[in-house]
């Protein structure tokens, strides 16, 4: 015989009110254990209200769902204005405003829109859908640049010469002028393409005096007596004025460094009369190399880039770092005709090929 101890509660007192019933007292024996038994599996009665704390724990996450919706909203607005935002984007004009080495002329920039902190921090949104897309890897300097690090003219002890207008790629070994060696096959290319190329401009050219409506295809010139005539604007080919240029369309897509593909990208005949002068400015971006090709250079042309003078030569090469400070002038007298030179954007050689596609993906162009 034993005494029924240590149960609390209703299921002691059930216990209990059955040891009266089969023993009388509270004592039982083990004859009793059967009917015992059944009461000790009662069901547990919990102390507080269940349906007030399943409650209290659907309005939690409830709650948490919804921030984390929120959350994914927020992300997806982010990437939407990252990708749809082509109004802003597609003003970063690569390349020429007006002409091809300058645009508007202007002592820092060279006419690049979409400059300052709204376009860096589109930068930085372009940049990071890029990432969520594919990778970080191999984008160390693409990301310092999306976020405005150190560049030339933000540090001490960094030359004033040498100012893209939007972005400054760090570590790339900088020089007004790079050498043909750095892009050999397209300058080689570009070089043997030299009597097709000047047949074409032989083609679309004309008498550029200024008192004739321009001819289909070239530009309104942003400064006086310079002209440009655009297979490529700022990522963007142009159709009817590649038909029109067959030699020439056919050398560029033989390029294997033509940045075809963004808003830096351009490339086409580029016109300085006698007289005209396009004064100190500097490219957007220090992430390209411009390549002149020669086609008529008559004397007293002259290209001064970062300080130091150059000139170009007929059916020869001349690579240029654009985001230096430059200078363009044509000395020469009324007889002597306008200097005309087919220029194309390349990549700059030290640009790896993760980051031309991710800096592709952040400056292309409009749809």
């Amino acid at each position: 015989m034993w005494k029924g101890n240590g149960l609390g509660g209703k299921q002691e007192a059930a216990i209990e009110g059955t040891g009266r019933e089969l023993g009388g007292q509270g004592n039982w024996g083990l004859e009793d254990a059967p009917g015992l038994l059944a009461r000790a599996s009662l069901p547990i009665m919990f102390p507080w209200p269940l349906p007030l704390t399943s409650s209290a724990l659907t309005l939690l996450l409830g709650a948490l769902t919804s921030l984390f919706l929120w959350y994914c909203y927020r992300l997806g607005s982010q990437d939407m204005q990252a990708l749809g935002v082509g109004s802003q984007a597609g003003g970063i004009n690569g390349g020429p405003g007006g002409c091809p080495e300058a645009g508007r002329s202007g002592p820092r920039s060279c006419g690049e829109p979409g400059e300052g902190p709204g376009t860096e921090g589109l930068v930085s949104r372009r940049l990071r859908a890029y990432a969520r897309r594919y990778s970080w890897a191999g984008m160390g300097r693409v990301r310092r640049a999306a976020q405005g690090g150190p560049g030339p003219g933000r540090g001490p002890g960094v030359l004033g010469i040498q100012r893209p207008g939007l972005l400054f790629l760090p570590d790339l070994p900088s020089a007004p002028f790079v050498p043909r060696d750095a892009q050999r096959h397209d300058v080689e290319l570009l070089e043997s393409s030299f009597p097709a190329i000047l047949r074409d401009f032989g083609a679309v050219s004309w008498d550029f005096s200024g008192s004739t409506p321009l001819p289909r295809g070239w530009s309104s010139p942003l400064a006086p007596g310079c002209y440009q005539l655009l297979l490529y604007q700022a990522g963007r080919c142009q159709p009817s004025n590649c038909r029109r240029c067959p030699g020439a369309y056919r050398a560029l897509r033989g390029l294997r460094s033509f940045m075809s593909a963004n808003t830096f990208g351009n490339a086409g005949f580029s016109v300085l009369l006698p007289g005209a002068r396009l004064e100190g400015c500097c490219g957007p971006t220090n992430a390209r190399v411009r390549c002149h090709l020669g086609l008529k250079i008559p004397p007293g042309c002259e290209l001064v880039v970062g300080g130091e003078p150059q000139c170009w030569a007929e059916g020869h090469c001349l690579l240029v770092d654009d985001s230096f400070l430059h200078t363009v002038a044509h000395n020469g007298s009324a007889e002597d005709g306008p200097r005309v030179v087919f220029i194309v954007d390349l990549w700059h050689p030290n640009v790896a090929g993760a980051e031309r596609q991710a800096l592709d993906f952040v400056f292309a162009p409009d749809p």
